[in-house]
């Protein structure tokens, strides 16, 4: 395994995690158990997303995709129903 990625927080690593699966690719967090430690360790580098060697390049470009993708462009706020829809 080949760490390729520390994530922010645990919220994006559960999102790249979730990525990475729904691409084929399996994943490991590694320090997530961690994270209850802060404030007794340093809350920086914990968390880091591993992967097979084979798979370390493609993951990485997703990644990096994520990482610019842009939100898609919303229509005007006024032109929906009155009533939110579930």
């Amino acid at each position: 395994m080949h760490r390729i990625y520390e994530p922010r927080d645990l919220l994006e690593a559960e999102v790249l995690l979730a990525m990475l699966d729904s691409e084929g690719i399996e994943a490991h967090l590694a320090g997530r158990h961690l994270m209850g430690a802060i404030g007794e360790l340093p809350a920086i580098g914990l968390l880091g997303i591993a992967v097979r060697d084979e798979d370390a390049l493609r993951a990485r470009e997703l990644i990096a995709d994520y990482n610019t993708a842009q939100p898609l462009p919303y229509e005007d706020p006024d032109s929906g129903p009155a009533v939110l829809l579930c």
